[in-house]
């Protein structure tokens, strides 16, 4: 595909990245000449200085046979704008614009053909808050990503001594919990991925992904790990856009302060806050942290836009007592340096954001896409279109399905029946198929094996 990106922001550059590394013709734009050398150095793709809006730049960078328009800048006003002009001057076929102002993203009448031509309107920040809501409401997992409009999740969690199946096989599962439908999609182990088989003994310190329905995630969760108790007191570090959106959408729930170091901000967030305790002061404060009972918190979630002072404040949380402290951290090598080590969840804002891009981008019907383990494995929801002469799929078992190496099918969602993936299974005409892929490079034959063949009709 051809595809501009307008912003080389943090964003931006994460896009790119990920969408190089697949073969597609890349061309971003932006005013910093610095950035744009910078991704020059780094990617195989074009750059265009200019402002992202205007139509001479955006004929500059290829928007008259462009197949997308990605606006991803700083500015909500320049993003729309940007794909109205796509639209009216290049017919751009999709386009995607970053929306951060809550007020227009409270208008969905705002965006469509008849208004502003923005095929997807994307908001980061409330991805992430989304994300983050799930860590807090299924406690001890590493990752929570949901499938089939949330009937069936794909879940992240460490093993640890003491689990009933730590030490035994992987088939002993369904032995201690006959009733409960659920499938281990993968297995790393020091960082290496092992594929689950009946046979493959679980051990300490592995890192466990499985699919279940959201009723049985506790049931499963408990084989694995002590199960840690309901989270209830919380404290936030950042009162920005996703500080308040997560102490919004928690506050009723559970008991959350907020601490934030603008004291104009705090009053509006004060304000706009019903029974949120708003707190001017810095999260790297140690005495401030004690005052509000530290080791008495649940847990402590850092998300300024600071990286350094998120893993720090984070770090002092936890050497203070918090139970558990997560950490917004941008850059890619700040989150591999610290993710399981002083701080127990790093939450990367890009790999939050980039599967709600990547699946427009997909070929073949994939309706989801979640980006895991630092962007090298994915997890996808793909439709069965065609029938058996025109597809690789319908018709056949799971164990007849030529999947690619590091590939497996986790569940399948028939009408508003959810099915966990046996050898037996038969795929039928449009079923949601949940697959796991333990490399991304794989995304390709996987696409292939949902393309209908020229026989469908």
């Amino acid at each position: 595909m051809k595809i501009i990106i307008l912003g080389a922001g943090q964003v931006g550059t994460s896009v790119a990245a990920n969408l190089v590394s697949e073969a597609n013709d890349i061309t971003v734009v932006d005013h910093n000449p610095d950035l744009l050398r910078e991704l020059q150095d780094r990617f195989d793709l074009r750059t265009i200085l200019g402002h992202g809006a205007h139509p001479d730049v955006l004929r500059r960078a290829g928007a008259e046979d462009a197949d997308m328009i990605i606006a991803v800048t700083n500015s909500d006003e320049t993003n729309m704008v940007a794909c109205q002009v796509a639209y009216t001057l290049f017919h751009t076929p999709t386009k995607i614009a970053r929306v951060r102002a809550q007020s227009f993203l409270d208008q969905p009448k705002l965006f469509g053909t008849d208004a502003l031509p923005i095929d997807f309107p994307i908001s980061p920040e409330a991805l992430v808050t989304e994300y983050i809501l799930r860590l807090v409401e299924n406690p001890g997992t590493l990752q929570v990503l949901d499938f089939a409009g949330g009937r069936i999740r794909l879940v992240a969690v460490r093993a640890y001594y003491g689990g009933p199946l730590v030490g035994h096989e992987l088939r002993t599962l369904h032995e201690h919990m006959p009733r409960v439908e659920a499938r281990v999609a993968a297995i790393y182990r020091q960082d290496r991925a092992i594929e689950p088989q009946g046979d493959t003994v679980i051990e300490a310190d592995d890192e466990i992904f499985f699919v279940a329905a959201p009723k049985h995630i506790r049931s499963v969760m408990s084989e694995l790990r002590r199960l840690d108790r309901p989270y209830k007191r919380l404290i936030i570090a950042g009162g920005g856009n996703i500080g308040t959106r997560l102490a919004e959408a928690l506050e009723l729930n559970y008991r959350v302060k907020i601490i934030e170091r603008d004291l104009k901000r705090c009053k509006r967030i004060a304000e706009n806050l019903e029974k949120t305790i708003v707190l001017h002061g810095d999260a790297a404060d140690r005495d401030l942290l004690l005052e509000e009972n530290i080791e008495n918190t649940d847990v402590f979630c850092a998300v300024t836009d600071d990286d350094e002072a998120n893993i720090l404040s984070a770090m002092l949380a936890k050497r203070l007592g918090a139970r558990k402290v997560m950490a917004l951290i941008n850059r890619p090598s700040y989150v591999e340096l610290v993710q399981s080590g002083a701080i127990d969840i790093a939450i990367s804002p890009q790999q939050a954001t980039i599967g709600s891009l990547l699946k427009h981008i997909r070929r073949g019907d994939v309706v989801v896409v979640h980006s895991l383990r630092r962007g090298a494995a994915e997890a996808i929801e793909a439709i069965a279109h065609g029938d058996e002469s025109s597809s690789k799929v319908i018709g056949r078992s799971i164990e007849n399905i030529r999947l690619p190496r590091g590939t497996s099918i986790g569940a399948i969602v028939r009408g508003d029946e959810v099915l966990m993936a046996h050898h037996d299974t038969v795929i039928a005409a449009e079923d949601h198929v949940i697959l796991f892929l333990q490399d991304k490079a794989r995304i390709p034959e996987v696409e292939r094996l949902f393309q209908v063949g020229v026989t469908f009709l």
